[in-house]
């Protein structure tokens, strides 16, 4: 015999259709998470601004957590009214029969109609609060990610201006955390002097554009069953990593991490007249690379911060994002008189 747990598990679940592409805006309108777009109900009711965030140019993309913390995969939000949820309840049982099914059903029907606990889908109580669902992220969902799956509570009933006491109830952190897996942060291709091919024991400059590498932000907000949310999460460059490709060079500073200057930028522009000079942001190569190249990795991190609804706010993980460049390493000519 099926148990009420197990009964309200086998309730057809809602369809999540993948998000397209990156999502999102360019120009500050909110866009939906999730399905077909703003007017399903089997969108998420999430929206996302992201007029402040990256331009999504080339070599652009999203930053990679420090560690192995990850933006929630899965999430419970306000879905359905009443009328909404008996819908699709009746849609969703209007399928073909299957084993255990007819007792399932019967189940379903006690918990949210015939008052064990729920009488007709709450429509005594419409307007005064919303059914809440289970929403998952669909590109984690697509790769069969099983944190997605872990929200697995039956759809619930919360009074409008309540939190339920569930993990990953839509709160201004999760909205914050969701918006970090949506920033954009520029490609990390760093400038180099010499910039076609550098010699052979000849400091290389290397520098960032500071117009290029600026704060990026996204907000994502909330306005549903009694519920409105918003968060903004931000994320600014703190310094760039290099490592040579090669351990016949050397960096500067030693340790291969530039930090971000007093005006934003990183590095600094090789000028004429500064050929004697130790760049503060740069490398030295030790020996050529033999007509091939080395594969110089540049490495931007990013501190990213969020503040949200009623005076909320704090850090979360520093983000990176970097990009692989060749390096053409010549030995220097000698020249006999």
């Amino acid at each position: 015999m099926l148990t009420a747990a197990a009964a309200l598990a086998v309730l057809p679940q809602t369809a999540w259709a993948a998000r397209g592409g990156s999502g999102g805006s360019t120009e500050g309108t909110a866009t939906p998470s999730g399905g077909t777009g703003g007017d399903s109900i089997y969108a998420s009711v999430v929206t996302y601004d992201e007029s402040k965030n990256g331009s999504g140019g080339s070599g652009a993309g999203p930053v990679a957590p420090a560690g192995d913390w990850t933006p929630p995969a899965c999430w419970y939000e306000p879905k359905w009214t009443p009328e909404e949820f008996e819908e699709e309840f009746r849609k969703s049982w209007d399928i073909p029969h299957f084993s255990g099914a007819g007792e399932a059903y019967r189940m379903s029907q006690d918990h949210y109609i015939n008052g064990e606990p729920y009488d007709d889908f709450n429509k005594e109580k419409s307007g005064e609060g919303m059914w809440w669902e289970a929403v998952r992220d669909p590109v984690r969902e697509e790769a069969l990610d099983p944190a997605a799956f872990a929200c697995d509570e039956a759809t619930f009933w919360v009074d409008n201006g309540e939190t339920p006491e569930v993990e990953n109830a839509i709160t201004p952190d999760i909205l914050a955390q969701l918006a970090y897996s949506r920033l954009k942060v520029p490609g990390t291709k760093v400038a180099l002097a010499p910039e076609v091919a550098t010699k052979v024991n000849l400091p290389t400059w290397a520098w960032l554009d500071k117009a290029t590498f600026k704060e990026v932000a996204v907000t994502a907000s909330l306005d549903a069953g009694g519920l409105n949310i918003q968060a903004t999460t931000t994320a600014k460059p703190v310094s760039l990593k290099l490592e040579p490709g090669t351990k016949d060079a050397t960096t500067f500073p030693a340790s291969g991490e530039c930090a971000i200057n007093a005006d934003g930028s990183i590095g600094e522009p090789y000028a004429k007249g500064k050929a004697d000079e130790t760049p503060d942001c740069g490398l030295t190569y030790l020996r050529s690379s033999g007509g091939k190249t080395f594969p110089l990795q540049a490495t931007v991190t990013w501190e990213i911060a969020w503040t949200g609804s009623g005076g909320t706010g704090g850090d979360l993980p520093d983000g990176t994002f970097g990009a692989e460049q060749a390096v053409t390493v010549e030995e220097i000519q000698s020249i006999n008189r």
